[in-house]
């Protein structure tokens, strides 16, 4: 099991950048891919990125695509969101979470599994 804790959050202002982190700890680290999904208030939880677990392949929603970039070091254990002109809509708790199983790669936040406690970020207009 991959168990992910966040770090990084904060307060922006509109079109400024933050970069979340997420160390992860399980020794089958690298047979999971890893992502982030959000909540915002009184909102549903949205899928925003994920990555294989060789880190080969990645997938945006919409919403980020262009402006969020997810990475990992699996030497390290952990797992980047780079997010740059952020907008007040971005706002959110942040979630750090793995795939539901190894080798699968989540597309949707049903696909996550263990998830860390989340970080917020919120983008000030």
């Amino acid at each position: 099991q991959v168990q992910p804790v966040e770090s990084g959050g904060g307060l922006v202002q509109a079109g400024g950048s933050l970069r979340l982190s997420c160390a992860a700890s399980g020794r089958t680290f690298t047979n999971y891919a890893m992502g982030w999904f959000r909540q915002a208030p009184g909102k549903e939880r949205e899928f925003v990125a994920a990555i294989t677990w060789g880190g080969g392949r990645t997938y945006y929603a919409d919403s980020v695509k262009g402006r969020f970039t997810i990475s990992r070091d699996n030497a390290e254990k952990m797992v980047n969101l780079q997010m740059n002109s952020l907008k007040p809509e971005d706002t959110a708790v942040y979630y750090c979470a793995a795939a539901k199983g190894p080798w699968e790669l989540p597309r949707s936040v049903a696909d996550f599994g263990s998830r860390g406690q989340g970080t917020q970020v919120t983008v000030s207009s």
